[in-house]
């Protein structure tokens, strides 16, 4: 799976993970409603690694979570979802607005394979000091450049470069900043 090659997501380990991940999300959502200060330590026990100054708002939904590396003040707001099949790298002061969606997940285009239940996972790079707007959902095997703005409710098929203002479906750079 992490490897880029075709995978079984019924895989008995693998269903043991996702199990993890959602009893973590689970607690981690709910430990907010109830004041409860557990948060911080349910994510660094869900995540691959995070960095000291960020938050992320409730709910937070993701596949694994040990595939997800967020760096230093990431502010992740509400509904956001992490399909991280491959390696999902967030870099230092990202802002990722409500129900970004990024997937790291996809199927195959062949109708033969997908119907043996096959999947795919290509990893995603956020680079530091990108903002990504609400609504917004970042594809697989993308990397988002720093210093770049990606639009409210954009598609991000291909790779977008440093430093630009991008919007739309697909997402394309439209301006420098």
């Amino acid at each position: 799976m992490l490897a880029g090659k075709l995978y079984d997501a019924r895989d008995p380990e693998l269903v043991r993970a996702r199990a993890r991940a959602r009893g973590l999300t689970r607690r981690f959502n709910a430990s907010h409603e109830d004041g409860a200060a557990s948060g911080a330590s349910l994510l660094d026990e869900l995540l691959g690694s995070r960095g000291v100054g960020g938050v992320i708002e409730p709910p937070f939904y993701c596949d694994y979570g040990s595939h997800i590396h967020i760096g230093d003040r990431v502010e992740i707001n509400f509904n956001c979802v992490v399909l991280d099949c491959a390696t999902v790298r967030i870099g230092d002061r990202v802002l990722l607005g409500p129900s970004v969606q990024v997937y790291a997940a996809h199927h195959p285009v062949a109708p033969a394979e997908r119907l043996r239940g096959l999947e795919l996972a290509s990893p995603v790079t956020i680079e530091e000091n990108v903002w990504v707007g609400g609504g917004a959902i970042v594809c697989p095997g993308t990397t988002i450049g720093a210093n770049t703005t990606i639009g409210a409710g954009s598609v991000v098929v291909d790779d977008i470069p440093s430093g630009v203002l991008a919007v739309g479906n697909p997402c394309r750079a439209v301006r420098r900043l």
